[in-house]
């Protein structure tokens, strides 16, 4: 074993990041190399499946090897190979999972198919060598929007989930009306930083009196009416308001849930994941409601928040401690369960 520890190499290629990671005992990382495809995608409004597979399949060769000089390992220091087999889009999980088989089939390293959901909670064991089960967690993200009991590392209990948009969604479906591009989340949030979050007032969603569930779709809806609503009436349109008022009304809600979660599971831990894990509203509005209630508050910084195989190879770490490994028959899903 390199450094005395048990190595483990990350792929993950759910979406459009092409990323590979060294990650020791499933705490450190030792490298983790992130192909970002965005500006590829920017003029298209988003992403392509067909070109994030094929540049996938152009990237993912050179992450590997550029992650593993970087940790100063070869494949006799690697003792297992986890990759993200699902959710994702099809196309560009088969780069990764492929990759993944050929690579243990040609060296004879375990292989583990790891549940990217599971990777983006496993993000916060990167940061916080001290965290450990039972926690909260509050996963917001492009495609989900859940909120998790987390029992053991490998154990879970879904307690909220959204029933049409994910909050990541929403941003960028705002985004791209109001002219802003892709991605959405973070330029909302940065134009939001000149807007008064009172200006408009958006609707709070919060569904049924004990629902952990989330809805944006009306929130979305409401977004874009006022938008073509205020260029109907030719009326100037200050989008750092909108964007503002927006952002406040998706944090007040997502802030609400997950405090009345941690209440009714009485826990004092709240660790939070996903992309919109990095938007600026929502982390100090958690830090602010977690202060007032004695809550210990785990935040990724935001290369953790974002896909990337460190946080496959945690996963795949605990995964493979608890289960074994997985054989080549080893398939990508792109609806695969959380």
């Amino acid at each position: 074993m390199k450094y005395g520890k048990f190595i483990t190499l990350g792929i993950e290629t759910s979406c459009d990041e092409t990323s590979i990671a060294v990650v020791a005992e499933g705490r450190e990382i030792l490298s983790n190399v992130i192909s970002s495809q965005i500006d590829i995608h920017t003029k298209f409004g988003g992403v392509v499946p067909e070109i994030a597979s094929r540049h996938h399949l152009q990237d993912i060769n050179g992450a590997i090897e550029d992650a593993m000089k970087e940790a100063d390992v070869d494949f006799a220091d690697i003792d297992l190979i986890g990759v993200t087999n699902g959710p994702g889009l099809i196309g560009a999980l088969v780069i990764g999972v492929a990759t993944a088989k050929a690579l243990s089939f040609a060296t004879g390293i375990p292989l583990v198919g790891v549940n990217h959901m599971h990777g983006h909670i496993s993000a916060n064991y990167l940061q916080y060598a001290e965290l450990k089960p039972p926690f909260l967690t509050l996963i917001v993200s492009g495609g989900h929007t859940n909120l998790v009991y987390i029992t053991d590392y490998n154990k879970c209990e879904v307690i909220g989930g959204t029933r049409d948009d994910a909050v990541g969604e929403t941003y960028d479906k705002v985004a791209r009306v109001m002219g802003l591009g892709y991605p959405g989340g973070p330029k909302v949030d940065r134009a939001a930083k000149d807007g008064n979050p009172d200006a408009i007032e958006f609707k709070r969603v919060m569904l049924e009196k004990n629902s952990f569930d989330f809805s944006f779709s009306g929130l979305k809806t409401q977004v874009l009416n006022h938008v073509n609503r205020e260029k109907m009436a030719k009326k100037d349109l200050y989008i750092p308001d909108v964007c503002a008022s927006f952002q406040q009304s998706v944090t007040d809600v997502l802030v609400e849930k997950t405090m009345r979660a941690a209440a009714k599971y009485e826990t004092d831990r709240i660790a939070v994941a996903g992309g919109v894990a990095a938007n600026s509203a929502l982390r100090d509005a958690l830090e602010k409601r977690c202060r007032e209630k004695n809550i210990k508050l785990y935040l990724p910084k935001p290369v953790l928040c974002t896909d990337n195989g460190a946080m496959i190879g945690s996963a795949a770490y605990y995964q493979y401690k608890a289960q074994g490994a997985d054989d080549l028959f080893l398939d990508a899903h792109a609806g695969l369960p959380f």
